[in-house]
């Protein structure tokens, strides 16, 4: 099925709108959400938070974001350490539990990211101006204070409710550009006083983060979504963002703080809505995986000797590493969340090598951050749990099948735009790995453009992480399908005689 080129845009809007409704999410908001919205006057009053305006707080985003959830700064200290503040919007100020708004976030729990459209779980007023950490405008936020030492580890910690001022909208490109020696500064860090050795000292500090949890097991692991440039409607290519320090910067910043807001919870006696992966599903194809690469995995779920050789692979093929690093994704199984309590045993992150995890730093984009916000919010106040057990249980499953629903609906809605891209490539034959092996079917990431699609013939003896080589049989952009046929194969055992 093919459309016409004006057409693609309204295409991807069509497949998104009707995939979310197919998978019981809201495409739209309610009336009783606009009205609420409507009756909004100004951003949510300061009251007695502490004032942190002064500090030189940047954020760093994507380039288009406009719902901007956290801000940074950081601090040298005199015996080498670094004392780190991470400021996360309070969104819950406006949002308030059980209200209109409050209830369509709990439907979808997540934004929906498409070509054609972002899909917010909040309405626009609130996520990209009154509860959105906006240049030079104050707005409340709960800001993890971190103390942490040469080695990267966190050595003191605090919390607290403050009024805070964006200094500078940054964006990932740039910034990191700008860091790695490879661009010049950005005009944004130049109008701010210091902001340039500031980001420096933010930089050194998340490496040193970055290098203590790989040394705990952490898994570096790179992942490459495809993201569909439309020119006057149609899909004109899909671009590969490269990942940079500055990516780093906010990645490695937000798991400390992550875990550092999980560990107050604990202290407080309060629930965790944690984000857990547990131990790996196909444990035995990943260690078939590492032999095919040459190295050798023990017999058991290992994360610290898994990203001993995701390191030594990056560093012998930097260019496929993101084929294997995706391979090895997939093998782990999918991350949920799961609501622990106190007294109870903590659940852990394999792949960040963390018990003390939970999602608290995009509360604009995420219902289980908005509900850690509500947690800290309580215990910060001395006041009760705002959740029964059984409801923050409900609601971590939940979170966890929407999750996964709207991950779908981003995955179909890329594929359809593959689809508009490849459909008059018919015949045109690929190299690719193999993403999905199992009784439903299995899927092949070609390498150029970087699509998948399904194997609809010749997927005999295929399993993740195979090479194959394989011809474009058919694409369905409506229905966001991408079919081959296989050409050639390349199985384990065979990758490193290539």
């Amino acid at each position: 099925m093919s459309a016409h080129p004006e057409d693609h845009r309204a295409l991807l809007l069509r497949v998104a709108r009707r995939a979310m409704v197919d998978r019981g999410l809201e495409p739209d908001f309610p009336r009783a959400v606009q009205t609420e919205v409507d009756r909004l006057r100004g951003p949510a009053p300061a009251g007695d938070a502490e004032d942190m305006t002064a500090l030189p707080w940047c954020s760093i985003d994507n380039d288009d974001s406009r719902d901007l959830d956290q801000l940074t700064v950081a601090e040298a200290m005199p015996d080498g350490a670094a004392r780190v503040r991470v400021a996360v919007a309070d969104v819950d100020a406006i949002v308030t539990q059980g209200s209109a708004v409050d209830d369509h976030a709990h439907a979808n729990t997540t934004s929906v990211y498409t070509a054609a459209r972002v899909f917010a779980m909040l309405p626009e007023r609130l996520s990209t101006d009154l509860t959105s950490l906006n240049p030079d405008q104050d707005r409340l936020a709960l800001v993890v204070e971190m103390r942490v030492d040469r080695d990267g580890r966190v050595t003191a910690s605090r919390l607290t409710r403050a009024r805070v001022r964006n200094k500078a909208k940054l964006a990932y490109p740039s910034v990191g550009a700008w860091l790695q020696g490879q661009g010049a500064q950005p005009p944004g860090i130049a109008a701010v006083a210091g902001l340039a050795d500031n980001l420096r000292l933010q930089d050194t500090v998340a490496q040193t983060l970055r290098r203590n949890r790989q040394q705990q097991g952490a898994l570096e692991l790179q992942t490459l979504e495809p993201e569909a440039r439309l020119v006057d409607g149609r899909v004109g290519a899909l671009e590969l963002k490269p990942r940079t320090r500055a990516d780093d910067i906010i990645e490695d910043f937000m798991i400390a703080s992550n875990g550092v807001t999980a560990a107050f919870l604990e202290a407080h006696r309060f629930p965790v809505m944690r984000r857990v992966l547990r131990s790996p599903e196909r444990w035995a194809r990943i260690v078939a995986l590492a032999a095919d690469c040459g190295d050798t995995l023990p017999g058991a779920p290992d994360a610290a000797a898994l990203n001993t050789f995701l390191v030594r692979q990056r560093a012998r093929d930097p260019q496929r590493f993101p084929d294997v690093s995706l391979s090895v994704i997939k093998l782990l199984g999918r991350g949920e969340y799961f609501a622990t309590f106190p007294g109870e045993a903590e659940a852990g992150h394999f792949a960040l090598a963390v018990t003390d995890y939970t999602h608290s730093t995009a509360p604009n984009r995420r219902y289980p951050d908005l509900i850690t916000s509500r947690l800290l919010k309580a215990a910060l106040a001395g006041g009760p749990v705002p959740y029964a057990r059984d409801q923050l249980t409900a609601l971590a499953t939940h979170c966890t099948m929407r999750q996964d629903d709207a991950q779908k609906v981003e995955r179909l809605v890329r594929k359809a735009a593959a689809a508009c891209l490849l459909e008059d490539q018919i015949g045109r034959e690929f190299d690719g790995v193999v993403t999905g092996a199992s009784d439903k079917g299995t899927w092949v990431r070609v390498f150029d453009p970087p699509v998948e699609g399904r194997v609809e013939r010749g997927a005999q003896g295929l399993d993740v992480g195979d090479r194959a080589r394989v011809r474009l049989i058919s694409t369905n952009p409506e229905r966001g399908f991408i079919d081959f046929e296989r050409v050639g194969h390349r199985p384990l055992g065979n990758h490193r005689h290539r």
